[in-house]
């Protein structure tokens, strides 16, 4: 149970180490074996997806170090701010693609490339006003795809005690950023929800602790293995099942 509990990221390699007495060494071992095989199932199986609404988003964390504090060797290590991109069915709830990477348009074309891949047909698209995921999602799904890329505006706060909180949402601002996109399922409620999520879930995304990522490699790990738990085992609240994928079947929508 302690080890399972250590897997899920709730708890540190180390207090694991402690609770059941295994060499550091052997756990870190499995979680690079279970990382690799949950992304390798992801890889090969959440492909023939049926998508009525494609929703996007990208999460902010680090490894060992905040990108302006390292220096330019220990960022060629692996240092520095890590960005995990995240694509979720609206419906269903299922991530459909990750990537942990920086966030350039570079990664942004990799990671909406893969989104092509894995998706039937063209699904209307929401991200939000991050300005590689135009260029991304053009060569992707071409310049005909129903995109709509949603900006919020966040009111500032002078008070000291507020620094570290987040700022409160005073608006929305939509834009149409290709085809027809239907201005009632414009959001990215769904994604933002679900990264959240991630971030209570992992103690390595947790702002304001020395919890964070040692190795990017132990990080893609993590990612890889919370997904795998995510797709397959958590139950969604408001679909009283664990997220299914439509392989060929019709979108729920049809």
């Amino acid at each position: 149970m302690q080890l399972e509990i250590a897997v899920s990221g709730q708890i540190s390699i180390n207090a694991t180490v402690r609770m059941i007495g295994v060499a550091k060494h052997t756990i870190l071992k499995l979680l690079d074996d279970m990382g690799c095989a949950a992304a390798e199932f992801h890889h090969r199986n959440v492909r023939g997806l049926r998508t009525c609404r494609l929703q996007c988003d990208e999460i902010w964390a680090f490894v060992v170090a905040k990108q302006k504090n390292a220096s330019p060797e220990k960022k060629a290590e692996g240092w520095g701010d890590a960005w995990t991109w995240t694509a979720i069915d609206a419906d269903t709830k299922l991530c459909i693609s990750f990537l942990v990477g920086g966030r350039t348009t570079g990664w942004a074309t990799d990671f909406m490339l893969d989104c092509r891949e894995r998706i039937v047909g063209h699904p209307p698209i929401t991200t939000d006003a991050h300005k590689p995921y135009l260029k991304a999602i053009e060569e992707a799904f071409g310049g005909d795809a129903d995109y709509a890329m949603l900006h919020k505006v966040y009111g500032a706060s002078n008070e000291p005690e507020h620094r570290y909180s987040p700022a409160a949402c005073i608006g929305c601002d939509m834009k149409v950023a290709g085809g027809d996109p239907d201005p009632a399922h414009v959001s990215t409620s769904y994604v933002e929800r679900q990264n959240l999520t991630m971030r209570m879930s992992m103690r390595r995304f947790t702002r304001l602790t020395n919890g964070f990522s040692k190795k990017l490699e132990n990080h893609g790990h993590a990612v890889a293995l919370y997904f795998m738990h995510y797709n397959l085992c958590r139950v969604h609240k408001t679909l009283p099942v664990t997220r299914q994928w439509r392989q060929g079947g019709p979108c729920l929508d049809a």
